[in-house]
């Protein structure tokens, strides 16, 4: 059963579907969500607050959804690319149909929603940070990878991010920068596995220490 709190976040969302936040009534919220008008204001103190609140549960979903979609793909027998590649088409179609997400991705909010919680840069560090560790996780980057994947990953997003500014017409655009997204990573992973760095491979030998420059051993 959800908490008070967690059904006046839902009443919160269900109502700013329909209306612009400039003209939700606390009153309205409590009455969707079943409780008192002074129990919302002991969770959320204001409007403003229920706002911020708002923003920060929806950012949060987001972030656990595109890990989640990472990780399922890993299961499924992708590789780093196509995993994040099948992220960014899930962060696409987020995007274009929660106003929320897409006005934190942005930076462009309007009197329809509430206040930001984060600047854009951040949320993208956020994102980023969330999908990278679903694949670490997943033990899908090899430590050769990990600072290439990094910055392809990056990449990959700041695309994504240009579409939700400028979002085109054509239903197949998710796909296309799926498909730049798969070839950009395949082309900058493409590594020899002997470029681990040296903590990161197998440890040496105890018994037999490596040499330093002068030819005795360290």
């Amino acid at each position: 059963m959800p908490t008070a709190r967690e059904s006046l976040l839902d009443a919160a969302q269900a109502v700013l579907v329909h209306r612009p936040w400039s003209t939700v009534r606390m009153v309205e919220v409590a009455a969707l969500a079943g409780v008192s008008r002074q129990t919302l204001y002991n969770e959320f103190s204001s409007k403003e607050g229920l706002g911020a609140a708002l923003v920060h549960q929806r950012v949060e979903v987001f972030l656990r959804g595109a890990a989640a979609t990472v990780a399922t793909a890993r299961r499924e027998g992708g590789d780093p690319a196509v995993c994040w590649a099948t992220g960014v088409v899930w962060i696409l179609h987020r995007a274009r149909e929660e106003p929320l997400v897409r006005a934190a991705m942005t930076g462009c909010w309007s009197s329809r929603l509430p206040l930001p919680q984060a600047p854009p840069e951040r949320l993208l560090e956020r994102l980023c940070e969330r999908m990278l560790a679903a694949l670490d996780a997943a033990g899908a980057v090899t430590c050769w990878e990990a600072p290439v994947v990094r910055r392809a990953c990056e990449a990959g997003l700041r695309m994504a991010l240009s579409y939700v500014v400028a979002p085109p017409d054509e239903p197949e655009a998710a796909a296309r920068v799926a498909d730049v997204v798969t070839a950009m990573l395949r082309h900058l992973g493409d590594a020899p596995a002997d470029t681990c760095p040296p903590d990161a491979a197998d440890p040496p030998d105890a018994a037999n220490p490596p040499e330093n420059g002068h030819g005795r051993t360290a």
